[in-house]
């Protein structure tokens, strides 16, 4: 028994001497991988966010990493991620097949399919209808400013004592693209949205953790009950969710007469029901939905509690935020989008909460379209490619003060607000994301309206705050409390 141990110990050790895995020829430089594993073992899977930084410092901006046999290319730094997702779009705009988040999404939906005819048109036909319902227009500002009555008065019944802000913004920010997507919102603290908040969370922190990456790296386990399988069960909780709400939808809708997404993509559906090619479905219809949704509430859910904890942080910031505002919306029952412009000081607040957020800070996995090349290397057709938005969005030089949270990274020398190009917490290029617009409009009405008439601060039981966010496919800040009083000049009002 103990010389079979010993014979088998043996092969192990030569198969890791003897088997090397091959770079391509002028492939990007990296750590060495090992047989079977690549260089899993060199990363910290939890959060491998500052094992990148390390490994660029030595190999470069654009370096390589294997994945079991898989080789991956991660970009660093504003000019590599530019040349790929903007300069040369077409050959690194693919997503990656064969992997857990690929077989869960069944090739549906906008933001994990691949590149190509059946993208673009279902991505076209996405952003041409929230345009029509709203987003960038007044009845999208009235929208999110009827939502903000309801956090008002769920704000109010804690002043004078103090809130865990981080359900109540995601629950306002989904019910902000739920009126959008079907024109119907849910109570705080709604069972279902529970649900659907909980399972969603779920999925992705299994799809984007170790049992993902086990997944992705081992094909032979796939069959196996391991912890991935999980993933998969949640996933098919939020679509059995939205399924279920397009079927309560349809009595209540009027064919032709669309009133809001769901209407839209309806018609749609019948106009193509003869085409048997069509990219139409209503299969189609739920993971869009699943895929909008999401876009229109991590990004702003978690940017409001990074700002708050800032803010809560940073009295000084808050006030001067305050004052501006008071000041601009003198006279006005509440704000509206285009009250920016006179707030240049709040604007920077909420771009730097953005910028310090990285709330998806390998933006979603990319995949080249054929071979192509990258700042002198040659990138294989269907390489796995990492962005690393969040190296861009604190790199030395492209910032004033890139290692902590500073307005002025966004205010001109004549306290103007100023947006460096490096500003790229959305990506960019054909994949950028889907609910940019509606974000930038929601941060902006929301903060504004809860601190012109709310002041919040940090409880003084709660000891030093913690900055250091929880990883997944997006950073989230640690769960906080903070305290409320209502302002003066909300009495006033």
């Amino acid at each position: 028994m103990l010389g079979s141990l010993v014979l088998v110990w043996i092969f192990i050790c030569l198969l890791f001497l003897f088997i090397k895995i091959q770079r391509p020829k002028n492939f990007p430089p990296g750590p060495r991988p090992v047989p079977i594993f690549g260089n899993v073992f060199q990363l910290n899977i939890s959060n491998p966010l500052k094992d990148f930084e390390r490994i660029a410092e030595r190999y470069g901006n654009v370096y390589s990493l294997y994945f079991g046999g898989r080789p991956a290319v991660i970009l660093t730094g504003f000019k590599a991620v530019k040349e790929a997702l903007v300069t040369k779009a077409a050959d690194f705009s693919g997503r990656p097949q064969n992997v857990l988040v690929s077989h869960i999404t069944e090739g549906k939906g906008i933001a994990f399919v691949d590149y190509g005819p059946y993208w673009k048109e279902q991505r076209r036909f996405a952003l041409m209808s929230l345009r029509n319902f709203g987003l960038g227009k007044q009845s999208m500002e009235d929208r999110i400013l009827g939502e903000i009555q309801h956090l008002v008065v769920c704000m109010d019944k804690s002043v004078g004592g103090f809130m865990n802000p981080d359900t109540l913004f995601h629950e306002a920010a989904s019910n902000i693209i739920y009126l959008v997507l079907f024109g119907i919102r849910y109570e705080y603290g709604d069972e279902t949205l529970k649900q659907y908040v909980t399972s969603f969370v779920e999925s992705t922190k299994i799809a984007n953790g170790f049992w993902g990456m086990i997944y992705d790296t081992f094909p032979a386990l796939r069959g196996l009950p391991l912890p991935f399988r999980k993933a998969i069960t949640h996933f098919d909780i939020v679509k059995n969710i939205n399924a279920n709400m397009v079927s309560k939808h349809k009595p209540s809708r009027v064919p032709g007469e669309p009133k809001n997404f769901v209407d839209c993509y309806l018609d749609e559906l019948e106009k193509q029901k003869e085409n048997d090619g069509s990219s139409f479905t209503e299969g189609q219809l739920v993971r869009t939905i699943m895929d909008l949704h999401a876009a229109g509430t991590d990004t702003t859910s978690n940017t409001l509690r990074t700002a708050f904890l800032y803010l809560i942080t940073h009295p000084d910031i808050q006030e001067k935020c305050q004052r501006e505002i008071d000041e601009a919306l003198k006279g006005k029952a509440h704000a509206s989008f285009e009250d920016r412009h006179d707030m240049p000081y709040t604007q920077a607040v909420i771009h730097e909460s953005l910028r310090i957020a990285k709330t998806v800070p390998l933006s979603v996995p990319h995949c080249t379209t054929r071979d192509t090349e990258l700042m002198g290397y040659s990138i294989p057709k269907d390489t796995l490619v990492f962005p690393n938005l969040a190296s861009v969005l604190s790199e030395e030089g492209q910032w004033k003060f890139p290692h902590e949270f500073n307005p002025v990274n966004f205010l001109n020398d004549q306290g103007q607000f100023e947006k460096p190009e490096a500003f790229l917490p959305f990506s960019a290029g054909p994949r950028v994301c889907l609910g940019e617009g509606l974000a930038r409009m929601e941060l902006f009405l929301i903060l504004v309206t809860l601190l012109r008439r709310f002041q919040f601060f940090w409880p003084e039981d709660a000891g030093e705050p913690d900055f250091t966010p929880v990883y997944g496919i997006t950073l989230t800040p640690k769960p906080y409390r903070m305290g409320i009083r209502r302002r003066q000049a909300a009495k006033d009002m």
